[in-house]
């Protein structure tokens, strides 16, 4: 089983699966953003968007699954998904595999999201590099909110700005009594 958190970059997305794992012990986390991370140091990645290569999607998919396959754990991955091609090409890889995938989504206002941004720290010792990544995290709010409705209809949406505490309720509950995505 997947359960695959998504959002808006500063929508909780990490914290919630940090928050999950002492609660659910044997899921193990997998951040396809390090997929992503190496794959930039291999090959050029024209649009600076990683999801955009044909690559990444398939390794996503083929390192979940073999995740999955190999210490028949569940997973948590944190990632934001809101290209429909990409996700459909992801998901139906997962489910082709016979991987059940529970999708949630946190929705934050965007207001809310800038201010979380603005607030965490992505390279300390480098300024103008930390400028680039919030910025390029700004740029991608308004895809991400426009995205919540046209993701699949089996999404289970969040309200990003509740507790912590009581997102993994909500989450180990649905995901444990099978009403997930």
């Amino acid at each position: 089983m997947i359960v695959w958190v998504n959002g808006a970059f500063g929508s909780g997305k990490t914290t919630l699966a940090d928050a999950l794992r002492p609660r659910w012990p044997e899921a193990l986390v997998y951040d396809p953003e390090q997929v992503g991370y190496l794959l930039r140091e291999i090959v050029p990645v024209p649009t600076g968007n990683f999801q955009d290569l044909p690559l990444w999607r398939r390794q996503v998919v083929d390192l979940a699954a073999a995740l999955v396959a190999e210490y028949r754990r569940p997973l948590l991955v944190p990632m934001t998904l809101v290209d429909p091609g990409y996700h459909a090409e992801i998901f139906d890889g997962l489910r082709e595999r016979g991987i059940d995938v529970h999708h949630f989504f946190l929705k934050v206002a965007p207001q809310v999201l800038e201010a979380r941004i603005d607030n965490r720290v992505h390279a300390p010792d480098d300024p103008e590099r930390e400028a680039e990544v919030r910025s390029w995290c700004k740029e991608q709010i308004a895809a991400c909110v426009a995205a919540i409705d046209a993701l699949p209809r089996d999404t289970v949406y969040l309200d990003g700005e509740l507790p912590t505490g009581e997102l993994v309720d909500q989450v180990l509950s649905r995901v444990r009594t099978g009403g997930g995505a």
